[in-house]
Protein backbone atom coordinates (compact mmCIF):
# COMPACT_ATOMS: atom_id res chain seq x y z
CA UNK A 1 0.00 0.00 0.00
CA UNK A 2 0.90 3.48 -0.50
CA UNK A 3 -0.50 6.54 1.46
CA UNK A 4 0.56 9.97 0.00
CA UNK A 5 0.13 13.24 1.85
CA UNK A 6 -0.21 16.38 0.83
CA UNK A 7 0.15 19.72 3.07
CA UNK A 8 1.11 22.58 4.15
CA UNK A 9 3.27 21.82 7.29
CA UNK A 10 5.06 18.34 6.11
CA UNK A 11 7.06 18.89 10.16
CA UNK A 12 3.99 18.12 11.69
CA UNK A 13 3.79 14.75 10.23
CA UNK A 14 7.75 13.87 10.72
CA UNK A 15 7.09 12.02 14.42
CA UNK A 16 3.80 10.45 13.71
CA UNK A 17 4.21 8.79 10.55
CA UNK A 18 8.21 7.82 11.60
CA UNK A 19 8.06 5.72 15.29
CA UNK A 20 5.85 2.56 16.34
CA UNK A 21 3.80 0.36 14.15
CA UNK A 22 3.90 2.96 11.08
CA UNK A 23 7.72 2.73 11.01
CA UNK A 24 7.42 -0.94 11.37
CA UNK A 25 5.32 -1.27 8.54
CA UNK A 26 7.74 0.61 6.27
CA UNK A 27 10.36 -0.98 7.34
CA UNK A 28 9.14 -4.06 6.85
CA UNK A 29 7.78 -3.05 2.95
CA UNK A 30 4.31 -3.21 3.85
CA UNK A 31 3.45 0.43 3.06
CA UNK A 32 4.56 3.55 1.90
CA UNK A 33 4.28 6.50 3.55
CA UNK A 34 4.82 10.01 1.19
CA UNK A 35 4.68 13.42 2.44
CA UNK A 36 4.18 16.07 0.10
CA UNK A 37 4.96 19.89 0.60
CA UNK A 38 2.06 21.66 -1.35
CA UNK A 39 4.44 24.70 -1.69
CA UNK A 40 6.52 22.48 -4.02
CA UNK A 41 3.88 22.96 -6.28
CA UNK A 42 2.53 26.55 -6.49
CA UNK A 43 3.88 29.30 -9.14
CA UNK A 44 3.92 31.85 -6.40
CA UNK A 45 7.39 33.32 -6.36
CA UNK A 46 6.98 33.43 -2.38
CA UNK A 47 5.87 30.10 -1.98
CA UNK A 48 1.66 31.03 -1.51
CA UNK A 49 -0.71 28.53 -1.64
CA UNK A 50 -3.58 30.63 -0.20
CA UNK A 51 -5.25 33.56 -0.92
CA UNK A 52 -8.09 35.90 0.22
CA UNK A 53 -11.89 34.05 -0.61
CA UNK A 54 -14.30 36.10 -2.68
CA UNK A 55 -17.11 37.23 -1.16
CA UNK A 56 -15.16 39.36 1.40
CA UNK A 57 -15.08 36.63 3.89
CA UNK A 58 -12.71 36.13 6.91
CA UNK A 59 -9.85 34.12 6.70
CA UNK A 60 -7.50 32.53 3.97
CA UNK A 61 -8.42 29.78 1.39
CA UNK A 62 -6.23 27.47 -0.41
CA UNK A 63 -5.81 27.52 -3.67
CA UNK A 64 -6.95 24.93 -6.22
CA UNK A 65 -4.13 25.56 -8.64
CA UNK A 66 -1.39 24.04 -6.48
CA UNK A 67 -3.59 21.57 -5.31
CA UNK A 68 -4.19 20.66 -8.86
CA UNK A 69 -0.61 20.19 -9.88
CA UNK A 70 0.20 17.73 -6.64
CA UNK A 71 -2.75 15.71 -7.39
CA UNK A 72 -2.31 15.78 -11.13
CA UNK A 73 1.83 15.18 -10.79
CA UNK A 74 0.79 11.94 -7.97
CA UNK A 75 -2.08 10.70 -11.03
CA UNK A 76 0.78 10.94 -13.21
CA UNK A 77 3.07 7.99 -11.54
CA UNK A 78 0.25 5.47 -10.28
CA UNK A 79 -3.59 5.54 -10.10
CA UNK A 80 -5.26 6.15 -6.39
CA UNK A 81 -8.33 4.36 -4.89
CA UNK A 82 -9.14 7.34 -3.24
CA UNK A 83 -8.04 11.24 -2.94
CA UNK A 84 -9.52 11.94 0.67
CA UNK A 85 -9.82 15.22 1.81
CA UNK A 86 -10.02 15.49 5.43
CA UNK A 87 -12.94 17.98 6.48
CA UNK A 88 -14.72 18.43 9.88
CA UNK A 89 -18.03 18.01 7.75
CA UNK A 90 -16.99 14.73 5.89
CA UNK A 91 -18.44 11.08 6.76
CA UNK A 92 -17.15 10.74 10.73
CA UNK A 93 -14.07 7.76 9.83
CA UNK A 94 -14.45 4.76 12.15
CA UNK A 95 -13.58 1.11 12.01
CA UNK A 96 -15.43 0.42 9.11
CA UNK A 97 -13.99 2.67 7.22
CA UNK A 98 -10.57 1.86 8.47
CA UNK A 99 -11.08 -1.79 7.37
CA UNK A 100 -12.21 -1.18 3.96
CA UNK A 101 -9.24 1.20 3.25
CA UNK A 102 -6.77 -1.19 4.28
CA UNK A 103 -7.71 -3.43 1.70
CA UNK A 104 -6.81 -0.18 -1.09
CA UNK A 105 -3.17 -0.13 -2.81
CA UNK A 106 -3.00 3.76 -3.10
CA UNK A 107 -4.30 6.76 -1.33
CA UNK A 108 -4.14 10.63 -1.44
CA UNK A 109 -5.26 12.72 1.82
CA UNK A 110 -5.47 15.98 0.97
CA UNK A 111 -4.98 18.08 4.52
CA UNK A 112 -6.70 20.66 4.94
CA UNK A 113 -5.69 24.46 6.24
CA UNK A 114 -6.55 28.24 6.95
CA UNK A 115 -10.17 28.56 6.59
CA UNK A 116 -10.65 26.05 4.14
CA UNK A 117 -10.09 25.01 0.59
CA UNK A 118 -11.58 26.28 -2.75
CA UNK A 119 -14.85 24.50 -3.27
CA UNK A 120 -13.76 23.50 -6.86
CA UNK A 121 -11.22 20.87 -5.39
CA UNK A 122 -13.74 19.22 -3.41
CA UNK A 123 -15.88 19.09 -6.77
CA UNK A 124 -13.32 18.13 -9.32
CA UNK A 125 -10.40 16.46 -7.30
CA UNK A 126 -11.78 15.24 -4.38
CA UNK A 127 -13.33 11.35 -4.09
CA UNK A 128 -13.78 11.19 -0.25
CA UNK A 129 -14.39 13.71 2.42
CA UNK A 130 -13.40 12.53 6.35
CA UNK A 131 -13.61 14.13 9.36
CA UNK A 132 -11.88 12.31 12.61
CA UNK A 133 -14.86 14.03 14.98
CA UNK A 134 -17.63 17.14 15.34
CA UNK A 135 -14.61 19.24 16.22
CA UNK A 136 -12.37 21.88 14.02
CA UNK A 137 -8.98 21.75 14.11
CA UNK A 138 -5.98 24.09 12.80
CA UNK A 139 -5.61 22.07 9.57
CA UNK A 140 -5.97 18.75 8.81
CA UNK A 141 -2.03 17.07 9.64
CA UNK A 142 -3.44 15.07 12.53
CA UNK A 143 -6.45 13.81 10.83
CA UNK A 144 -4.26 12.57 8.45
CA UNK A 145 -2.04 10.89 11.12
CA UNK A 146 -5.23 9.19 12.63
CA UNK A 147 -6.64 7.74 9.24
CA UNK A 148 -3.06 5.81 8.27
CA UNK A 149 -2.31 5.10 11.70
CA UNK A 150 -5.74 2.98 11.47
CA UNK A 151 -5.43 1.88 8.34
CA UNK A 152 -1.45 0.59 8.35
CA UNK A 153 -1.94 -1.20 11.79
CA UNK A 154 -4.86 -3.41 9.59
CA UNK A 155 -2.33 -3.89 7.19
CA UNK A 156 -1.30 -7.90 7.44
CA UNK A 157 2.17 -8.45 9.40
CA UNK A 158 2.32 -4.66 10.43
CA UNK A 159 1.58 -5.28 14.29
CA UNK A 160 3.03 -8.71 15.24
CA UNK A 161 0.06 -9.98 16.63
CA UNK A 162 -2.85 -9.92 13.93
CA UNK A 163 -5.75 -11.70 16.39
CA UNK A 164 -4.87 -8.68 18.36
CA UNK A 165 -6.45 -6.03 15.68
CA UNK A 166 -9.22 -8.46 15.54
CA UNK A 167 -10.56 -7.66 18.98
CA UNK A 168 -10.26 -4.25 18.98
CA UNK A 169 -13.23 -2.04 20.01
CA UNK A 170 -15.52 -1.59 17.15
CA UNK A 171 -13.87 -4.61 14.67
CA UNK A 172 -17.57 -6.37 15.67
CA UNK A 173 -19.60 -2.78 16.63
CA UNK A 174 -18.33 -3.54 20.63
CA UNK A 175 -16.51 -1.96 23.03
CA UNK A 176 -13.22 -3.84 24.06
CA UNK A 177 -13.63 -6.20 27.24
CA UNK A 178 -11.63 -5.35 30.24
CA UNK A 179 -8.45 -6.98 29.99
CA UNK A 180 -5.68 -7.75 33.18
CA UNK A 181 -1.84 -8.53 33.41
CA UNK A 182 0.39 -9.45 36.00
CA UNK A 183 0.10 -9.34 38.97
CA UNK A 184 -3.06 -11.01 39.72
CA UNK A 185 -3.12 -9.05 42.88
CA UNK A 186 -2.59 -5.56 43.46
CA UNK A 187 -3.08 -3.32 46.63
CA UNK A 188 -6.10 -5.65 46.94
CA UNK A 189 -7.41 -5.20 43.64
CA UNK A 190 -7.93 -8.73 42.05
CA UNK A 191 -7.94 -9.88 38.42
CA UNK A 192 -11.77 -11.86 38.24
CA UNK A 193 -11.39 -15.57 38.57
CA UNK A 194 -12.19 -16.43 35.33
CA UNK A 195 -9.81 -15.25 33.54
CA UNK A 196 -7.05 -17.43 36.08
CA UNK A 197 -9.17 -20.34 35.40
CA UNK A 198 -8.02 -21.34 32.73
CA UNK A 199 -11.25 -22.05 30.77
CA UNK A 200 -11.03 -20.27 26.99
CA UNK A 201 -14.75 -21.08 26.43
CA UNK A 202 -15.99 -19.69 29.52
CA UNK A 203 -13.35 -16.94 29.30
CA UNK A 204 -14.68 -15.82 25.67
CA UNK A 205 -17.88 -15.97 27.10
CA UNK A 206 -16.68 -13.45 29.79
CA UNK A 207 -15.98 -11.70 27.34
CA UNK A 208 -17.99 -11.50 25.02
CA UNK A 209 -21.00 -10.21 27.97
CA UNK A 210 -18.70 -7.50 29.10
CA UNK A 211 -18.33 -6.25 25.91
CA UNK A 212 -21.73 -6.17 25.41
CA UNK A 213 -22.62 -4.66 28.99
CA UNK A 214 -19.69 -2.04 28.46
CA UNK A 215 -20.92 -1.07 24.95
CA UNK A 216 -24.49 -0.97 25.96
CA UNK A 217 -23.17 1.51 28.81
CA UNK A 218 -20.83 3.33 27.41
CA UNK A 219 -21.57 3.43 23.67
CA UNK A 220 -25.54 2.42 23.11
CA UNK A 221 -25.67 4.05 19.50
CA UNK A 222 -23.23 0.90 18.62
CA UNK A 223 -26.00 -1.38 19.54
CA UNK A 224 -28.89 1.11 17.96
CA UNK A 225 -30.14 1.20 21.47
Amino acid sequence: MRIDIITVLPEMLESPLGCSILKRAQDKGLVELKVHNLRDYTTNRHRKVDDYPFGGDAGMVMQVEPVDRCISALKAERNYDEVIFTAPDGEVFNQRIANSMSLLQNIIILCGHYKGIDYRIREHLITREISVGDYVLTGGELPAAIIADAIVRLIPGAIGDEQSALSDSFQDDLLEPPIYTRPACYNGWKVPDILLSGHQAKIDEWRHEQALERTRRLRPDLLGE
